[in-house]
């Protein structure tokens, strides 16, 4: 399946661009995803995902959404993911 993957800030910079499409498994879930990306990826190595004691866990105060929707309020990393989809990825914002 493509998918059509957006970076934001300190993530754009680690990829080299704002948007691209990648091709994945029909099955992969956004775990699959994130997890590729930070393999591909140098600048991203270690700040997608995280190991919890469920599991993956996408890494706390990280945003990912999925066609607009936060996947903290579907399945977190195994939220599985369709062919055309759009994941969006945000890193942390600090400030005040």
């Amino acid at each position: 399946m493509e998918l059509e993957l957006r970076f934001f800030a300190t993530f754009r910079e680690a990829v080299g661009e704002k948007e691209r499409t990648e091709t994945f498994e029909d099955d992969a879930a956004v775990g699959d995803v994130l997890a590729a990306l930070e393999a591909e990826y140098e600048g991203l190595e270690g700040q997608l995902l995280e190991e919890d004691e469920s599991g993956r866990a996408i890494r706390p105060q990280l945003s990912v959404l999925k066609n607009g929707r936060d996947v903290t309020h579907m399945a977190g990393p195994e939220t599985p993911l369709e062919d055309g989809d759009r994941l969006s990825v945000f890193p942390p914002v600090a400030g005040g």
